[in-house]
C-alpha cells in the first residue's frame, strides 16, 4: 500500500487548496471554530486543529513532508490599500509573520513548502513565484500555466447581489455552504481555486504524477 504524504495545511480555511489532494493525510490548522467545522465536514478524514497556525508551524514543522501555508493577505493587499482606504480604512503595518514563515521553512524545513498570499501592494522582500493572482514562495520550481481568473470581486458591479456572488463563487470552486453560517462570500474569496492547489501540490516529487 502506498504511503501517505504528510501534509501540514496552515490557515486552512474552507479547504480550497485541499480539495483536489490525493494519498494524503492531512492536518489542517484553522483558528476560527465555525470554519473549522466547515472544513472538517468537507473533509472528514483530516486531523483539524483549531489553533494559531504560525505558532503550530513553528512547533510542529518537523513532523511533516509537505507544508502549504496561507498566511492573512489584508495588510498586504492592494486593493485593501488602494479601493479601502479610498473609503475610510487606516494606514496598518503590513504583517511579517508572512516572511518569518517563509524563512523559517526556507532555512529549517527538510520536506516541500510552499507559502501563499495575494500580489503584494509592495515590491516583495522576497521574490516570490506568480500563479494566477498569486504570489508563492516555495521550494519547488512552479513552471508557468495559465488558469481561469477565479472572478473574486463582482462580476456584476458593484451592483451584484451578495447572493449572487456566493451562488457563482460556489459553483466555480465547488463548495456548497448551504445551511452554514457565516461570512460564506469571505470564505468563498479566501480559497485558492481547487485546479491551482493540486496542479502545485503535484509538482512536488512526493506526489505521484
Amino acid at each position: 500500500m502506498e504511503k501517505k504524504i504528510k501534509v501540514l495545511n496552515l490557515y486552512a480555511g474552507i479547504g480550497g487548496n485541499r480539495k483536489l489532494w490525493k494519498n494524503v493525510d492531512v492536518t489542517a490548522v484553522e483558528l476560527d471554530k465555525n470554519i473549522a467545522k466547515i472544513y472538517q465536514d468537507f473533509f472528514p478524514n483530516d486531523k483539524v486543529v483549531i489553533a494559531d497556525a504560525h505558532q503550530y508551524l513553528l512547533e510542529h514543522f518537523e513532523e511533516f513532508d509537505f507544508i502549504w501555508s496561507s498566511p492573512p493577505c489584508p495588510s498586504h493587499s492592494r486593493f485593501r490599500k488602494g479601493f479601502s482606504m479610498n473609503v475610510g480604512a487606516k494606514a496598518i503595518y503590513p504583517d511579517m509573520k508572512l516572511y518569518e514563515e517563509i524563512l523559517l521553512l526556507q532555512g529549517y524545513f527538510k520536506g516541500d513548502w510552499v507559502v501563499e498570499n495575494v500580489i503584494s501592494w509592495y515590491d516583495p522582500l522576497i521574490e516570490p513565484q506568480t500563479l494566477q493572482r498569486h504570489y508563492f514562495w516555495s521550494n519547488l520550481e512552479l513552471p508557468e500555466k495559465h488558469f481561469e481568473n477565479d472572478t473574486i470581486r463582482l462580476t456584476g458591479g458593484r451592483n451584484e447581489p451578495q447572493k449572487e456572488q456566493i451562488k457563482r463563487l460556489q459553483n466555480k470552486l465547488g463548495f456548497d455552504l448551504e445551511g452554514y453560517r457565516g461570512n460564506k462570500r469571505t470564505m468563498l474569496r479566501n480559497c485558492v481555486k481547487p485546479e491551482l492547489g493540486e496542479y502545485i501540490f503535484n509538482q512536488s516529487k512526493l506526489t505521484t504524477k
